[in-house]
Formats: C-alpha cells, structure tokens, sequence
C-alpha cells in the first residue's frame, strides 16, 4: 500500500490508508482552531470517528449534505458555521458532502478539508454545482478548491457495490471529457488515459471480492487523477446533461453519470475519433462508447434512465435546455440529436459502434463460466478470455494470423510424445514458466531459490546409491558432486528423495538418445542421516533446447539462439517440506546472461572448482576433474498442488 503526498497540484493531498487519523495535523498546519464537521446520513461512523480525532477542534457538526447541493441546505449548514465562528470545515463523504463544503467557502471564510469516501473526483476541482429551484448551475473560482483532501483507502472498503461501480463511472467520465476538452494537455492526457485504465480494470474486478483494499487503492487513485483532469480542463456534454437531469429531476448523482456516459461518448464519438480510438486501447476493446456500456453493464450498473424514475415525456425538454447551454463540446449540440441520445439512454440501449459485438461478445464469454463451481478455476478463465479478446482486439488479428497461430500450436501438439513436450519449451522460451517460478519462490523465501522443470524430467529415474557414476562412461570431464539438503536452522534432512538429471557433453539427454538401452545421467538419490548424498557426473556444458520443431522456428524468426546455460537439474522432495525444483549452474559457463528459458539466478551459480588430490572414493582418473559442493535448503511447509505424475517416495535404499 503506498503512502505519499504530491508536492504541488491543485491543494493538498494526503494519500494511504488510515490516513483519517492525519486530518487533526492538516487541520493545525492551516492555523486553523474551530472545525465544522459536514457529513451524510451514510458517513455517520467516519463523521463520529473524525469528532474523536479531531478532539476540542471541533466546535460543531451538520450531518444534513444531499445531492446536488441545495441552496437551501447550504444556507442551513451555513447559519451552523456563523453561529460556532467556524474557520475550518471537514467534510466526510461523497460528492454532497464536498459541494456542501465549496458552497460553505464561496460564502464565508473557511478552509476546506475534504475526506471523500466515494470515487466522485470533486475535492480536486474548483468547480461547485448548485441547485436552486430545480435547476443546478454551476461557477468556478480559487475560493471553492478544498486546500487539503485526505484520501484514506479505507474509508471506501465498505462502499456498497452497486455505489462502487456508479461512482466510478463518475469518475470516468472525469477522464474521458478531460480527453477531447479543448484545454487538454499532455499531461492531462496521459493522466486521463491512466486513471481510464486503471477504473476499467478495477470495474472489471471489484466483484470478485469488494473489500480488496488493493483494489480499493486503484479506484480512489484513479478517481483523484480523473478528478484532477476535471479541474484542469473543464467538462463537456455529459457533465451537461447529468447536471440538468440531476438538479431537475433529483436523479442519483453517480447513477446516472453511469446510464449517460456511454451515449455522450457515443454521440461525441464521430468529432473526436482519435480520443475514442485511445479511449478503447485503454480499455481493451475496439469501440470505447459500446466498450464503457458493456463494462459498466457487467459490472451491475443501472442501464437506463427509466431505471432511474425519468418519465420519458421529459426527455424533449432536457433536450431542448441542454441545446441551449454553453458547455464546450466537440460535437455541435443539436436538439433532435440530443433527444435521440437521451431516448437510447431511456431504452438503456447498446450504442452501435464500428465493432460493438465484439464487446457483447466478450460479455457473453464470460457470463458463460458464471456456474463454474471453483472461484479460482471461474477467475482464471475469465481472465484468460479477457487477455486474449483484447490481444485479438488490440492488435487487430487477421484471420491469417489466427489460423498460423493454431497451426503453430498443432504442430507444437505433433511433436509432442513421452520424450519431448514442446509445449513447455514455448512456455520456457516466452518466459511463462519462469513467471510461475518466479511467483512460487516467493512463497518460499527461506528455501534455496527455485527454477523451471524443463522439458526432459521423467517421474520414475533409475534408484542410484550415493557414489554412483552417472555417466556410466560417457565422454566428458569427471565432476564429483558432494551434496547437502538442510531444512530451517540448517538442520540436515535424511531421507529427502533427490532427482538428478542432465545433458550429455554434446547437449542431449538420454530422452534424445531413443536407442540408449538405459537412462544415463539421470537417477534417484536418497539423503543420508546427515542428509548429504554424493555421486560422479559430469561437467555439463551449454546446448540448445531443441530447435527443430516450432518453438526452434520462432526463436530464429525473431533473431534468439536456443542455448541454455550448462546447468544440472535437481528435484528433491521431503516428507514436511516444501518441493524444491532447481538447477545449479556451472560459473563462468556461457550463455548465463542469456539463457533461453530465463532460468538462471545468482544463487544458483555454483562454482565447478578444479579437483586437488586423489579423487573421492578411489576412483583413478587421468587428466582434469571437478568438484561441485552445494548445500539445498527446504522451507517447511505442505507440498504446492501441482499436476506432476506421482512423486510417492518409496522405500529408501541402503546407503
């Protein structure tokens, strides 16, 4: 969870978790002594909680903020704030509750601290709506922009979902106005399509678990940059309509920016196809109006404004009222056109796009694993659908592109047997499999670190007795490995059964030798009571993975040699410990800062180091040796589900 307060930018932010316990501090450094309290009817626990914080700071507090700020609930909270000399307010809340505060500052002298507890964006504007008589104008000026806003994460957590996923089509709406505004920036651009992304993706998610703080975290830090964008540059049509159909109608302020902010884009989609175009990049569709309609859609979101109480004989005088208003927008604002917008907006229907069905598309994909029994098993999939739809859609894929893509992965399905499994060396040589290394060591930290399997592992290797040579005579330069498998606290591990396997001196195992009448350089090992084992080998020198099926032909299509890093492979596996799958690799040995299957770490560079003196165990050699020493270390713990073929440790052989 990070923490952090920008150093400059429209007021003061303060950002993190448990960040409300910060708000007496703020408060003080503005030299302020008399605090109002402001807050709803749904933030009474945070409003009480601030009350204790804030301690004899506080001098009153007004729970009364509604929607659309109504100036006579302004001029309410402002008799409080006259009678008790207020000088400061603090505001806990949404969107109501921050414009009570701007309203409150635009009439008197008070700073403003502001709390927000939805994903409104409104604490970092200067910007204060209004409404008088039904209809809700709004004015800007320095004198309403909250001077601090104190974003505490967990103030959110309990924010209902149907809430959650309204205000944070409030806050992409922020972002995707803040785009076509004729005083876009780069800047405001590249925070707009930031906080696009991150709201997508967090709608997408927040269902699954709607107390994820980490979730949460990505919600409220995309609303405060949306927000920004806002006040930097101003709004257009949709801030337009949500505003007439707000302060006339008293609709549900973030409900219904989720109900129009499909059709506004969609009508603005044609004067402005650049923004949409980076709009759906950001998302990962290829029509952003139908794009935003389908992502808020599954998420729950209300889908028309009938939902919402509007009568439909109201629509022409919306209509009519927004035609006539001043808002900047990149489309001309034309009557019939706008009462077309807000008649599909009624409907809640779809908005056409150049590829609208491939979002409906994806949506009907997903919904389709919505019975699946496992939760994990239901996420993976549906996250899987969701990369590869928007690869697809992305990167525009021709249906050459699709057809050579499954025929690479048939011709990878061919020459795949019991010696050879093609499908991990493309999971090798894409970096997959040491992903998932990557994420399993981190579970074990206190182990020996972990590599990738490969793709010659066999699950019944010949049992060997420690001494034993694995080359069985083979060519190559004699290495003595003298081993240890220690648990915490170093403490040896007898009995831990060790897999040992590798290439010959010419970069084949034993798997690519079909005639070899028996395994070679390959065996199982049981550990001692002191938990060491030791056998002869050889020195294992680099060689490629096999290159003459597909995988082989992508590598030298994109320019990548095959080689691994000499390496020898070690599978152990002890009863109240974690699996260990590793490879130690031989220092000073090519191809270690390029190996294939990005397998090699630091750690796991073992020095060969020269043999001195007789050889162990008598054996008589003539001419160069080595001698490998290592020490494996097991974490304890349960074995990882995984989906190898059975690993049942049998009967230990006499050592």
């Amino acid at each position: 969870m990070r923490t952090f307060t920008p150093p400059s930018g429209p007021g003061r932010v303060v950002f993190g978790r448990g960040t409300l316990t910060r708000t007496r501090a703020e408060v003080e450094r503005l030299g302020r002594r008399r605090v109002l309290i402001l807050a709803g009817r749904s933030t009474a626990e945070a409003a009480a909680a601030l009350e204790e914080s804030l301690g004899p700071l506080v001098v009153a507090r007004f729970d009364g903020a509604v929607m659309h700020t109504p100036t006579e609930v302004t001029e309410k909270a402002l008799a409080v704030a006259l009678e008790h000399a207020a000088d400061c307010v603090v505001a806990v809340g949404g969107g109501s509750t921050t414009g009570l505060a701007k309203a409150l500052a635009s009439r008197v002298d008070v700073d403003q601290v502001i709390l927000p507890t939805t994903y409104a964006g409104s604490e970092v504007t200067a910007v204060l709506g209004e409404t008088t008589a039904g209809i809700k104008r709004t004015r800007s000026g320095p004198e309403v922009l909250p001077e601090v806003v104190i974003y505490d994460v967990d103030l959110t957590l309990g924010l209902p979902l149907p809430l959650t996923v309204a205000s944070a089509a409030n806050a992409l709406a922020h972002a995707v106005e803040a785009l076509y505004s004729p005083q876009a920036t780069p800047a405001t651009d590249a925070m707009a399509l930031q906080a696009i992304g991150d709201l997508a993706t967090a709608i997408t998610t927040i269902g699954a678990d709607p107390h994820d703080p980490g979730v949460r975290e990505k919600l409220l830090e995309a609303a405060w940059l949306a927000g920004t964008c806002l006040g930097a540059v101003g709004m257009g049509l949709h801030h337009q309509l949500c505003h007439i159909l707000g302060g006339a109608f008293a609709l549900d302020h973030a409900a219904t920016h989720a109900v129009i902010l499909p059709h506004a884009m969609a009508y603005n989609a044609s004067a402005v196809p650049e923004v949409m175009a980076r709009i759906a990049r950001a998302i990962g569709v290829t029509d952003a109006p139908s794009g935003v309609h389908d992502l808020l859609r599954a998420a729950g979101a209300p889908a028309s404004l009938r939902e919402l109480g509007l009568a439909q004989a109201d629509l022409a005088g919306v209509a009519a009222t927004a035609a006539g208003a001043s808002y900047p927008n990149p489309r001309r604002l034309d009557a019939p056109d706008l009462a077309a917008l807000l008649d599909d907006a009624w409907h809640g229907r779809r908005p056409a796009g150049t590829a609208a069905e491939l979002s409906l598309l994806t949506t009907q994909v997903l919904a389709s694993f919505d019975a699946t029994p496992s939760p994990r098993a239901r996420r993976l999939l549906r996250d899987l659908v969701c990369h590869l739809h928007r690869f697809a859609i992305g990167n525009d894929l021709t249906e050459a592109e699709w057809r050579y893509g499954i025929d690479f992965l048939t011709r990878a399905g061919q020459v795949t047997d019991d010696n050879r499994q093609e499908f991990i060396l493309l999971s090798d040589t894409l970096g997959l499999s040491s992903v998932v290394d990557v994420l399993g060591g981190a579970r074990t930290p206190d182990s020996t670190p972990s590599a990738v399997l490969g793709p010659f592992y066999c699950d019944d290797p010949p049992h060997a007795s420690h001494g034993t040579d694995l080359a069985k005579g083979m060519a190559g330069t004699p290495v003595w490995a003298d081993l240890r498998v220690v648990g915490p606290g170093d403490r040896p591990i007898p009995g831990a059964r060790v897999d040992v396997w590798q290439s010959d001196d010419q970069g084949l195992y034993d798997l690519q030798h079909p005639d070899l009448p028996e395994p070679q350089l390959r065996a199982r090992f049981f550990t001692g009571s002191d938990g060491r084992l030791a056998f002869w080998t050889i020195l294992p020198s680099e060689y490629p993975i096999p290159d003459d099926g597909p995988v082989g032909q992508m590598l030298a299509a994109v320019g990548r040699h095959p080689f691994r890093a000499p390496h020898i492979h070690f599978l152990i596996d002890a009863p109240g410990h974690h699996r260990l799958v590793t490879q130690l690799f031989v220092a000073g040995g090519e191809h270690l800062d390029s190996d294939t299957v990005f397998g090699v770490k630091e750690p796991l560079v073992a020095p060969f180091e020269q043999g001195e003196g007789p050889a162990p165990g008598g054996r008589q050699i003539t001419g160069e040796w080595r001698r490998l020493t290592y020490t494996f270390r097991l974490a304890r713990g349960p074995h990882p589900p995984e989906n190898l073929a059975s690993l049942d440790q049998p009967t230990a052989p006499s050592t």
